[in-house]
């Protein structure tokens, strides 16, 4: 490949999520607000991806939060969407509805409006549930150099968690691969 050719960094991330997790037979969800689905498009652009993502729910409202993986509305409402509790039971209720192994989640505010003082533009809230261990959850706060600077660092940023965490899983989890439908 000519050196100056261009290739996006998201690309390169979703191509080494798909060719690693296919590797080890592990297969992931996604769960997104802020980033409408760009992280399962990301994934979904590579060849081989049916063999590793389940599915992508995508959550932007709150009443899709609540319908599609089961965010209590009271969480909602007492700690906002954008917020460490929401993102762990969007991930949590991604992997209880997958047939997957690990679900990665995402909900910030990409702005341009929406942000306040505790929760600026760019606070971006991830939260990763795994079937092998507790789920983590983490916030970034991203520059506010707009909407598609915010997006796509979401999904790069989420994209390198779900790698980090598939290392931390024990070498003997998966011995029996998941069947496509």
């Amino acid at each position: 490949m000519p050196d100056d050719q261009y290739i996006d960094p998201l690309h390169e991330a979703a191509e080494r999520v798909i060719e690693i997790f296919s590797e080890k037979e592990v297969r992931i969800t996604t769960v997104e607000s802020c980033t409408g689905g760009m992280i399962s498009a990301a994934l979904t652009d590579i060849a081989g991806s049916s063999n590793v993502l389940d599915r992508g729910y995508v959550t932007y409202s709150n009443t899709a939060k609540e319908q599609m993986v089961g965010v209590p509305e009271e969480l909602i409402e007492k700690h906002g969407a954008v917020s460490s509790e929401v993102a762990a039971a969007m991930a949590e209720g991604g992997l209880a509805r997958a047939d997957a192994d690990l679900a990665i989640a995402v909900t910030g505010i990409a702005g341009p409006g929406g942000g306040t003082a505790d929760k600026p533009v760019g606070l971006v809230w991830f939260a990763c549930a795994m079937s092998w261990g507790p789920t983590l959850v983490l916030s970034n706060e991203f520059d506010d150099n707009g909407r598609d600077f915010i997006r796509y660092h979401t999904a790069m940023f989420a994209l390198q968690i779900v790698l980090e965490m598939l290392e931390s899983r024990p070498a003997t989890q998966f011995d029996e691969p998941h069947g496509n439908a």
